[in-house]
């Protein structure tokens, strides 16, 4: 029987189970979902299926930089409680999850799950992890920024609630000075967990998103009974400092660094490289909140009392 790519697909969904397991179990089956669902569960997996429907909404962000600083990678591994969150089992999983990323430039979800580790693959190390502790767990997703000429440098914060990545373009780090560079990225990558902004700098803002602002300011200065006389060159100036305003809460490297206010985040690069003498710049960042988006699981004791008392 011809296995189709929906039949998998609609295997993987009822088990949780990885692409390449349901396709073997349904060649197994001749293509009966219901016996490959038992296959699966012969085969070890019967947790892992019975956890499939499960919400996972708590987890980890956790990160892996290179030995040589050139390679970072940022990850969430879900779970379904902030017990099994904190676990080593799951702080073990969430460690390799993001090594294994790092080491294999993988950051698609499926083909990072299909990288082999000295213990297995990473989803064979998810299934275990999810029998080993009785929850669902999940890899939600994953981002790997590696540059040869750059420092790649992550904050975790609060235990993995929250995970940022930041690159560094860097020439002239040497021996002598990587640890004074590397502890600035580290600062950096505080800072964005701290202040979260959606912009590196003013070019990195999109077209749309300064039009919508303008847009906001030209009203609320129309909305002004103390605009109304003023010259339309007064109001055009009043609005582009207005908008100078959203650029420096916005864009990272305008902000005013988060642990001293009295510089901003560019001034404290440029004072690291003068004191260093490497040339610096900050390239991207990648932020993961934990849990972000998904929908989680809300129990209501008076509806569960009627549903019982309605059989």
């Amino acid at each position: 029987m011809e296995i189709t790519a929906s039949d998998v697909a609609k295997l993987r969904e009822i088990t949780g189970v990885g692409l390449m397991a349901c396709k073997k179990a349904l060649v197994a089956t001749d293509g009966d979902i219901d016996k490959a669902c038992e296959y699966l569960r012969e085969q070890g997996m019967s947790i892992a299926a019975k956890k499939a429907s499960r919400i996972a909404a708590e987890g980890a962000a956790w990160a892996y930089i290179s030995a040589d600083k050139h390679t970072g990678a940022l990850v969430e591994v879900n779970c379904e409680s902030d017990f099994v969150a904190k676990s080593d089992v799951f702080t073990a999983l969430c460690e390799t999850v993001a090594k294994a990323a790092a080491e294999s430039g993988k950051s698609e979800v499926e083909e990072l799950k299909a990288v082999k580790t000295k213990d297995g693959t990473i989803e064979e190390l998810i299934n275990a992890a999810t029998q080993k502790t009785g929850e669902k767990i999940s890899l939600r997703r994953a981002v790997v920024q590696t540059n040869p000429v750059a420092i790649e440098e992550a904050y975790i914060h609060m235990g993995g609630k929250m995970g940022t990545l930041v690159e560094l373009a860097a020439e002239g780090v040497t021996a002598a000075n990587l640890g004074e560079v590397v502890a600035m990225a580290h600062d950096v990558a505080m800072h964005i967990a701290a202040f979260q902004p959606p912009y590196v700098r003013k070019s990195d803002v999109p077209d749309s998103a300064v039009d919508h602002e303008r847009e906001i300011i030209k009203q609320q200065l129309l909305n002004d009974e103390k605009n109304k006389n003023k010259p339309e060159q007064v109001l055009v100036k009043i609005a582009d400092n207005k908008l100078g305003k959203f650029f420096e809460e916005n864009c990272l490297l305008y902000q005013a660094f988060a642990k001293d206010p009295s510089v901003t985040v560019e001034q404290l690069v440029a004072q690291t490289a003068k004191k260093t003498g490497a040339k610096l710049d900050v390239v991207k960042f990648t932020k993961f909140v934990m849990g972000e988006g998904i929908e989680k699981r809300t129990d209501n004791l008076a509806e569960e009392v009627a549903k019982l008392s309605a059989k």
